[in-house]
C-alpha cells in the first residue's frame, strides 16, 4: 500500500505511521535499524527495491530523501509504503523543496526509530566527506557506491582521503567472493609467496582498483592493472608464484575458471553481484571494517 501525503510535515507523517500501526498492524517494533537513503537528483525506485530485498534479512525502517528541485517553495511532500510495497520494512519517501532541501537531517530525526542503529546510504553521488555530512554524522555505518558515480575512480581516491571508521563502499562488497576464492587458494600447499599479481577488468570500475589494492596491501607484492574498456567488471586475477600461477578467470561476468599448478581446472559460478545482495551484506555489520580501511587508506597508495 502506498499513501501519498502532499504538503505535509514530519509530525503528520509520524502520526500517520502510528495510526497505520494501530489499525492495520504495520509495526515498527522489532526493526533492527533505520536505513536513511539520500538519492540526490536520481530516482528512488532502484534504491527502494534494493532496500526492500535487504529488509527481509534486516527488518528496518527505510527513510528515502529525494529533493524536489522543480519547486522553490518550502514544502514537504511525503509518501508512506507498507505491506507488499515495502518488503519487511516500512518505507518513508520525503520530497523536500526550497530551503528544506538543505535540512535533510532535521527532516529525518523525528522519523528515526528509538534506540536503533542508523545506517546512511548514498546510492549515487556521495558527499565530499560522508562522516562530516549532516546525515552521516548521525549514522554508525555510512555506505557509498563509487561504482554509480560519474567519476568512479576519482571518487574512490577522494573517499580514501576522508575515511572514518564506519565508512564502506559497495564497490568493496562486490569483490567479497573474489577475495574468498583467492584467499582459499593461497591457503593450500605449497604456501609460496606471491611475487607478482595481475588484475584485469573494466577500465573505470572501482572494484578493479580495490581488489588490486587489497592484493598489494596483503601480499606486499607488485600489482599490475590491465584496464579493458568494455569488460564486465573484474575479468581476471593472476597470482604468480615459483611453482606456477594461480589464475581466477571470469571473461563473461558469469562463470569463473580457477587454475592452479598440478590441479584440474575448477569451474565456479561467479556472477556479478546485484545491488540488493551487496546492500544486505553490508547491513550485517555495524562495526568498522578494518580490512576495507587498510585497503582504502594504504592499499590504493601502493598501486
Amino acid at each position: 500500500m502506498i499513501i501519498e501525503m502532499p504538503s505535509t510535515t514530519t509530525n503528520d507523517v509520524n502520526k500517520r505511521l502510528v495510526k497505520l500501526r494501530d489499525e492495520g498492524g504495520a509495526v515498527a517494533l522489532g526493526r533492527v535499524l533505520t536505513l536513511v537513503i539520500d538519492v540526490g537528483d536520481h530516482g528512488v525506485e532502484a534504491a527502494i527495491e534494493a532496500a526492500n530485498f535487504a529488509s527481509r534479512e534486516h527488518p528496518c525502517r527505510v527513510i528515502v530523501i529525494a529533493p524536489n528541485n522543480d519547486r522553490e517553495s518550502n514544502e514537504l511532500d511525503a509518501q508512506i509504503r507498507i505491506g507488499g510495497d515495502a518488503g519487511a520494512s516500512e518505507v518513508i519517501v520525503l520530497h523536500p523543496s526550497g530551503e528544506l532541501r538543505g535540512h535533510g537531517d532535521t527532516l529525518v530525526i523525528p522519523l528515526l526509530l528509538p534506540d536503533a542503529p542508523i545506517v546512511a546510504w548514498w546510492p549515487y553521488e556521495p558527499p565530499a566527506n560522508p562522516a562530516a555530512d549532516p546525515i552521516g554524522r548521525m549514522a554508525q555505518r555510512r555506505i557509498t557506491d563509487s561504482t554509480e558515480c560519474s567519476q568512479s575512480l576519482q571518487t574512490l581516491q577522494r573517499l580514501s582521503t576522508v575515511y572514518s571508521p564506519g565508512d564502506t563502499d559497495l564497490a568493496w562488497t562486490r569483490i567479497t567472493l573474489w577475495r574468498g576464492l583467492l584467499a582459499a587458494a593461497l591457503d593450500q600447499p605449497p604456501y609460496e609467496s606471491v611475487t607478482r599479481a595481475v588484475v584485469a577488468g573494466n577500465s573505470t570500475h572501482p572494484s578493479v582498483d580495490l581488489i588490486a589494492a587489497w592484493l598489494a596491501q596483503e601480499l606486499r607484492c607488485p600489482v599490475e592493472i590491465e584496464r579493458q574498456p568494455d569488460a564486465p567488471a573484474i575479468t581476471l586475477v593472476s597470482l604468480e608464484r615459483k611453482s606456477g600461477p594461480i589464475v581466477l578467470d571470469r571473461p563473461d561476468g558469469k562463470t569463473a575458471a580457477l587454475r592452479q599448478p598440478d590441479q584440474p581446472e575448477h569451474r565456479i559460478a561467479l556472477p556479478i553481484r546485484q545491488l540488493s545482495e551487496c546492500l544486505a551484506e553490508e547491513l550485517r555489520r555495524l562495526d568498522a571494517d578494518e580490512v576495507y580501511a587498510d585497503v582504502l587508506t594504504k592499499g590504493l597508495a601502493r598501486l
